[in-house]
């Protein structure tokens, strides 16, 4: 059956049927696979049953990407779809994945141009699946990322659809021939030092030399991956109900399950904070450590994308933390980044509460050094800042990386969690709030 625009419709119809009546994005890179769907979807848009727009992201790594741009805004201007361009200028650090990098920085670009509830279509077809699944057993993936790519997903507040994974990229070419489109040849693509275009060049033509039909069965193997995905999805949960304590993972739970059950659960919680897992023999080589730690052991579990830390028979998963650092700044009505994973930290001017309005010259903002003391609660004698972080459970690791608020060489504030008694504003009287955004958990 050839590749049409009927066919196109049934292809999103199966694989989200709310698609019609809403807001639809194409990520359109001027190659030929956006590029038949974009021709085919402008298609679908004439009788107006949902509005057509594409997204073009031009990544900044090689010269002649601004012609793309130009390229896919003729292409749109002749199909009668809005284009907005998202230029990104990656500048890979030396030894970093260019292609992971400018997926991940594209992506999360995407992500962050989707209304609520906007479908964005990207082109990914039959032939890229099988290059995807090849890709991701070389690397020793689990059974998630055999599992391939959906055909719909989260993505932002939207939905990110793939409606051409039972497309091959002939049938494809085929529908750009017909209909006479033009289309940019991006020159990473073939370029072997890239694993896909090397699977791509010098592999793939002897698989399917052997294996002629090998795009179609390996669909189908990924597709009962995500059928084995769903179902340790669906076992982490149950799991989870007896060891998962408001975010966290309680040692006595996880450790009544198999040594199988607790690395699965580890890597669905993991996927639940929005970390990527590291290899699951290192989560299991780490787990040992975590049980047989004493009460005031701190074992830890760090990796590229996050971290798993254990207090008080609870583990904890968060981004790499910045180390600590002396001092911060002394402009207290700026917005401070504390640094990888602590967020950042600012006085705000409010009248609920906070510090008393005071000349904002004396102001220092500093990381915990050792000594400090404090006298959160009137009537109620002053404590050391390591008395008060112990009996509030401020686990360990957050301990020196608090952002401590000095007046006049005093302490006056500890983050967004203490004000010194003599320097607090009651409430409805000129204050300066401390607000830390992005706060990393500290219970």
């Amino acid at each position: 059956m050839a590749f049409d625009a009927e066919r196109l419709a049934a292809l999103l119809d199966a694989a989200d049927p709310g698609w019609r009546g809403g807001r639809v994005s194409l990520a359109l890179s001027g190659g030929l696979d956006s590029s038949v769907l974009l021709h085919a979807l402008a298609a679908l848009a004439a009788d107006g049953c949902f509005a057509l727009r594409a997204l073009h992201v031009d990544h900044g790594l090689q010269p002649a990407s601004a012609g793309w741009a130009v390229a896919c805004r003729e292409a749109c201007r002749a199909a009668g779809v809005a284009l907005d361009v998202i230029e990104l200028s990656l500048q890979p650090a030396r030894g970093e994945s260019v292609e992971a990098l400018a997926r991940e920085r594209r992506y999360a670009a995407l992500a962050g141009c989707l209304a609520d509830g906007e479908r964005l279509l990207t082109a990914h077809h039959r032939d890229d699946q099988l290059e995807t699944v090849l890709i991701q057993l070389l690397r020793g993936a689990g059974v998630a990322g055999l599992a391939a790519m959906p055909a719909r997903a989260a993505l932002g507040r939207g939905w990110q659809l793939r409606p051409l994974l039972d497309v091959g990229r002939d049938e494809l070419a085929d529908y750009a021939l017909r209909h006479g489109l033009a289309w940019q040849a991006d020159p990473m693509n073939g370029a072997l030092r890239f694993d896909r275009a090397y699977l791509r060049a010098r592999v793939l033509p002897a698989i399917r030399e052997r294996w002629p039909a090998a795009a179609e069965t390996v669909s189908r193997s990924s597709r009962h991956f995500a059928e084995a995905a769903r179902v340790l999805t669906e076992v982490a949960e149950a799991d989870a109900a007896g060891a998962l304590d408001e975010g966290r993972l309680a040692l006595e739970g996880l450790g009544a399950l198999s040594r199988d059950r607790q690395v699965n659960l580890l890597r669905w919680w993991l996927r639940q904070a929005g970390l990527r897992p590291p290899p699951a023999a290192r989560l299991e080589a780490a787990l040992p450590a975590f049980f047989a730690a004493r009460p005031d052991g701190a074992p830890s579990l760090c990796w590229p994308d996050g971290e798993i830390r254990r207090y008080r028979g609870r583990l904890y998963a968060g981004r790499p933390l910045a180390a600590r650092a002396a001092a911060i700044g002394h402009a207290a009505t700026a917005r401070y980044d504390l640094g990888p994973g602590l967020g950042s930290f600012e006085l705000v001017a409010s009248q609920e509460g906070g510090l008393r309005a005071l000349p904002t010259a004396g102001i220092e903002l500093r990381f915990r050094m050792g000594g400090e003391s404090l006298k959160p609660h009137a009537g109620r004698p002053r404590k050391r800042l390591k008395d008060l972080c112990q009996e509030a459970g401020v686990v360990p690791w957050m301990r020196e990386r608090l952002p401590l608020v000095f007046v006049g060489g005093q302490l006056a504030a500890v983050g967004d969690l203490w004000i010194d008694e003599g320097f607090a504003a009651p409430s409805g009287q000129p204050a300066l709030k401390p607000v830390w955004t992005g706060r990393p958990r500290i219970y």
